[in-house]
């Protein structure tokens, strides 16, 4: 399909999504928006934001949230115009995607980090694990690269001089040292959290750890921190619009007490707030 053609399919989309007629959502990809358009996607983002609207309106701030499902990307739609803002992804996923794409797009504000931890159904407390525990970890960059700072934190194991989060990813290739005898299990996430029982603990992300009822601040042995943590969920914009009139408002919409309220009351602890 010609680039133009994507695009304008992707606009239909929006169409459909925001209730507004598809040449208008085109034409304000263009111009200073009325509406402030925020790509989110479904569960959680899609919940939050619905209590922003009505902070946003006291800030003189007309939001559309649009859900973008499937295979759409709102880092895409965004880049082009088609979004204002997004509202979906922690700051290494951005990272990669600007790098691999070449997307101009920049983080504006925190909005709140799904914690990944360390669960058991053997024990109740991480010192309780025994000497040659088998602890699975995820097989994904960004999920394997927290189980290891988790264990890193725990004084489990060192990592090689000179890694950052931040800017880079870690792998078993970067375990320096042992200071606890381990075994370390890679699998999918969805696999960690259907068998617990095969492990002393499993490295669960949240998506999957609420899905089986677990809450990471409750339940969770060992837990990321929230504290420097390049894992927080982020508003981005295009580069272009960083110092727009509007982003400082949308950003403190988010960051409200309201929307600090919500979160804690309706996730207990399976999602915090950053900010």
């Amino acid at each position: 399909m010609h680039k133009r053609d994507l695009l304008r399919s992707f606009g239909l989309a929006l169409a459909a999504a925001s209730g507004l007629p598809a040449t208008e959502v085109l034409a304000q990809s263009g111009a200073a928006p009325q509406t402030l358009r925020v790509g989110v996607r479904g569960g959680v983002d899609e919940e939050i934001w619905e209590v922003v609207l009505p902070v946003a309106r006291r800030n003189g701030l007309n939001v559309k949230p649009i859900v973008i499902t499937g295979s759409a990307s709102p880092n895409e739609a965004l880049n082009n115009g088609d979004l204002e803002a997004n509202s979906f992804q922690h700051i290494p996923f951005l990272r990669d995607q600007i790098r691999q794409r070449g997307y101009r797009l920049a983080d504006v504000g925190h909005t709140y980090i799904s914690p990944i931890a360390f669960y058991s159904k053997k024990y109740k407390r991480w010192a309780d694990l025994p000497a040659n525990a088998k602890l699975g970890i995820p097989n994904d960059p960004s999920n394997q690269t927290r189980a290891l700072v988790i264990l890193r934190d725990q004084g489990v194991l060192t990592l090689r001089d000179g890694f950052d989060p931040f800017t880079g990813t870690a792998t078993l290739a970067d375990i320096t040292g042992y200071q606890k005898k381990v075994q370390l299990i890679e699998a999918a996430s969805v696999v960690l959290a259907r068998s617990l029982d095969d492990v002393d603990a499993s490295a669960i992300v949240n998506t999957f750890a609420y899905q089986a009822g677990l809450i990471a601040t409750r339940d969770g042995l060992a837990v990321e921190k929230k504290e420097n943590n390049p894992y927080v969920n982020i508003i981005a914009v295009r580069e272009q619009d960083q110092a727009a009139p509007w982003v400082r408002p949308l950003v403190a919409s988010y960051q409200s007490e309201e929307v600090r309220r919500f979160i804690l009351s309706k996730y207990q602890g399976s999602v915090v707030p950053a900010f």
